[in-house]
């Protein structure tokens, strides 16, 4: 079995050291922030749509624009790993799948430069088979280039994955690569986004992942 997880809000909590950086970008250009809770609903497809929905929307598509979003990738990358942390348990949750055979990916629209440096700082370089985060020419999700792209790579079929995210777009990436999804309710938009978005099983904690995956995908 294969398990391809999203990263920001699923395996870790990275929503203070993206807020402090965009918060940190925008300040720099004079212009309003905002708290955590706000970045909480901008996060997910990716950070220029992150700096995108933190402008002010009369400059948005301006070279203004740019220059936030250039500024709060430099910070990121200084910023990235001050604040972010797995959540409790997503270890032993990560071990144990691998403890069952699984195979392990992580599939993110965040730059595969931070994927990489953060999965490999916080999980070790032998925790994933596979580290995709977004490229330059690759639809980001949840179209399911990426979801294919991995799947290419491992050589594992649709019956042998599952998707394990904490928003609608993981789950609409799911539906669009035809695989199963598991909701994680301890991410960024909560049970009632994620059973509105019709995930096959929705879970609280990372003790249940193991018996979720087994479950929709041996039956």
């Amino acid at each position: 079995m294969t398990v391809i997880f999203d990263l920001d809000g699923t395996l870790v909590n990275s929503l203070f050291d993206l807020g402090d950086s965009v918060n940190g970008a925008l300040s720099e250009m004079g212009l309003p922030l905002h708290s955590y809770e706000e970045y909480r609903m901008f996060v997910g497809n990716g950070t220029k749509m992150l700096v995108t929905r933190s402008v002010p929307e009369n400059i948005r598509g301006t070279v203004t624009e740019k220059a936030v979003f250039d500024r709060f990738s430099a910070l990121y990358e200084e910023k990235c790993l001050c604040k972010t942390l797995p959540y409790n348990g997503i270890e032993e949750a990560l071990l144990r799948l691998k403890e069952n055979g699984a195979k392990l990916a992580v599939a993110s629209n965040k730059p595969f430069e931070f994927c990489r440096k953060i999965v490999n700082a916080l999980f070790g370089e032998g925790m994933f088979d596979v580290i995709q985060g977004s490229r330059e020419n690759v639809r980001k999700k949840p179209q399911p280039d990426i979801i294919f792209s991995i799947m290419a790579q491992l050589g594992v079929s649709k019956d042998d994955c599952v998707i394990v995210g904490d928003s609608d777009v993981d789950a609409q990436t799911a539906k669009n690569a035809g695989l199963k999804c598991i909701g994680c309710s301890w991410g960024y938009r909560g049970r009632d986004v994620l059973e509105n978005a019709c995930c096959d099983i929705v879970i609280d904690s990372p003790k249940e992942l193991c018996g979720s995956v087994i479950k929709l995908l041996r039956g």
